[in-house]
């Protein structure tokens, strides 16, 4: 059986049975569609969290910018798995308690005001598209290698399947499906990480193979790959060689970005009582956890193998002939997501740092003319490690079929929580309060499919990597929503002119600051600023901006707060409740 056949079946396999739950669990009532029913049991929600979470940017693109960057992109993990310990202690339960379906929901009547409620939307509506172009950019490149179409068409078809399942079955039918997409993604991307590190180490668990013996050489993993490295004039692997400020920046953009995550923080409106909140939460920490501790193993051991595959005899020796050159670069040159261009006309790849000054005169002597391998996606390094360790083709098929999973779970959690905004906070809270259920579920379902194109269309056109655009996300949502949510919860006299003007404050320094450098709403050419560190305000960069958006969002609403009255004493008495834990109050419309 060839390899495209071997990919289908594993792909269209899973596809098969997402759209099967979907059917089987089609959400019947607004209740279902925006939380399931609130009958999830917190395992499965543990689970279903899980895959909502780790999306394209965890399991496609993550392992890529370990692998590239080393120790310095280690804050990607550090940032997420924090942030999500915050969400779960300081937010989640409490959140469950006052017993809403949407975030926006939770800020309108915190801070009794139609205006917070509409600022919590806009919010949420520009956090969550900038999120689903990783996704749909991330299914892209999936589908464009696997089903060997391009990006595009890859592109198309992804959306065409998130569409079915997602308006089907809402938040009931993506619940469910999530569960089965957790299963599909940690099997894939545990098994070819076990196959490769006992490759390379000897040492089945990936975990433990990272700090092993590198098998051939004799040496720690770790250390052979910072000799390979230096020897073609890159940077050690183990060292930070970035901005100090900016990593701090960066780790706390995602960590409070994250306790803001609207797609995150619904799936704890599931839930039958406060208390499966947060066990909810502590099963999805676990469940996480067995991906994101593989992760920085993948990305080592994919590097080292890259080296290995173009230098097979070691850096000092000749790199191996373009001719001779193995499948998987054959199979992903076809996508455009790998080239290569010959320029001392050697007939052989040269794969070095071009612009390291020390290594500058040992190329020349050696007849090199720049690096020669001119295009590596970093998204495509998790999809093409079983092909670069020559792994079984049943594994390839395997992998395929999580990396979508991976980014389909979240499109589908991102398109329900701005189809949640549009149909609940704005038309039936905001414009229309006596919409029946039927056509308040009607534009649920029209507003998921607006998004979905939306999306598309976004994805076709991103500003940067899978992880790259999703860390954008959470600057977004750490300078609007996360302030809000943790000013609601622990500020009882935050009143709604403080609120809405941290917001504003907040949303409007960060959006500003990232569309100066990566063009306005992402399109290209429309920068103001080179992208460069020359050009960042105080060295930080646009990635690293939500903590200080952040930081803004406080201020100001403070600042108001002290200019204003508190809030009525009915909403102090309400904050001081849902702090109390014991119950939950029943889910009700506004």
């Amino acid at each position: 059986m060839d390899q495209f056949t071997i990919n289908l079946l594993f792909v269209g396999g899973s596809f098969a049975l997402y759209i099967a739950i979907a059917i089987w669990a089609r959400a019947g009532s607004t209740s279902e569609f925006y939380a399931a029913g609130r009958g999830v049991h917190p395992v499965m929600n543990g689970m279903a969290t899980a895959a909502d979470w780790m999306s394209a940017a965890s399991f496609i693109s993550m392992a890529g910018l370990i692998a590239f960057v080393g120790y310095g992109n280690s804050t990607y993990l550090m940032g997420w798995t924090g942030g999500y310990v915050l969400l779960a202690l300081l937010l989640a339960p409490y959140l469950r308690k006052f017993g809403r379906f949407t975030v926006p929901d939770f800020i309108g009547d915190r801070f009794y005001s139609r205006s917070a409620r509409l600022v919590a939307v806009a919010s949420l509506l520009i956090m969550s598209i900038t999120y689903v172009i990783g996704q749909m950019t991330g299914a892209g490149v999936a589908f464009s290698r696997f089903l060997e179409v391009d990006t595009t068409t890859g592109l198309l078809i992804a959306s065409a399947v998130v569409f079915v399942y997602a308006v089907l079955g809402g938040m009931k039918g993506i619940t469910y499906t999530q569960v089965a997409q957790y299963i599909v993604l940690i099997i894939a991307y545990t098994i070819p990480a076990v196959f490769i590190s006992l490759q390379l180490t000897g040492n089945p668990i990936p975990q433990l193979g990272l700090f092993s013996e590198h098998t051939s050489s004799g040496m720690p993993l770790l250390a052979k790959l910072d000799t390979v490295l230096k020897e073609l004039g890159f940077n050690d692997y183990t060292g930070n060689h970035g901005s100090t400020l900016n990593m701090v920046l960066f780790t706390l953009s995602l960590m409070v970005g994250t306790a803001g995550l609207p797609h995150v923080i619904i799936r704890f409106f599931t839930v039958p009582k406060v208390s499966d909140a947060r066990k909810s939460a502590g099963w999805a920490l676990v469940f996480i956890a067995l991906l994101y501790t593989v992760a920085p193993a993948v990305g080592s051991m994919a590097r080292l193998n890259i080296i290995d595959t173009i230098y097979p005899e070691g850096t000092t020796a000749q790199s191996v002939s373009y001719d001779e050159r193995p499948d998987w670069m054959r199979n992903w040159e076809k996508t455009g997501l790998l080239k290569f261009e010959d320029k001392n006309q050697d007939g052989r790849i040269q794969y070095y740092n071009e612009a390291s000054a020390t290594f500058k005169a040992e190329a020349e002597a050696r007849g090199w003319k720049g690096n020669e391998m001119v295009t590596f996606n970093q998204d495509i390094l998790v999809l093409a490690n079983p092909e670069i360790a020559q792994l079984p083709g049943w594994v390839l098929g395997l992998i395929a079929a999580g990396g979508l999973a991976a980014a389909l779970s979240t499109a589908a959690g991102l398109l329900l929580a701005i189809s949640s905004a549009i149909s609940h906070d704005l038309i039936k809270s905001t414009f229309k309060p006596d919409i029946t259920e039927k056509g308040e579920l009607l534009w649920a379902r029209v507003s998921m499919g607006v998004a979905i194109v939306v999306a598309t269309w976004l994805g076709m056109n991103p500003p940067g990597f899978a992880a790259q655009v999703v860390a954008l996300a959470f600057g977004l949502a750490a300078s609007s929503l996360f302030p809000a949510i943790m000013m609601g919860i622990f500020s009882k006299k935050m009143n709604s002119a403080g609120a809405i003007t941290g917001m504003l404050v907040g949303l409007g320094s960060t959006v500003l600051y990232i569309f100066t450098y990566l063009g306005w709403f992402f399109i290209p050419g429309t920068n103001m600023l080179e992208n460069v560190p020359a050009n960042w305000l105080f060295g930080i960069s646009p990635l690293s901006f939500g903590a200080v958006g952040a930081l803004l969002n406080f201020i100001a609403a403070y600042a108001v707060l002290a200019m204003t009255k508190p809030a009525p004493m009915h909403i102090q008495e309400l904050v001081e409740s849902i702090r109390v834990p014991r119950g939950a109050g029943a889910a009700t419309h506004h």
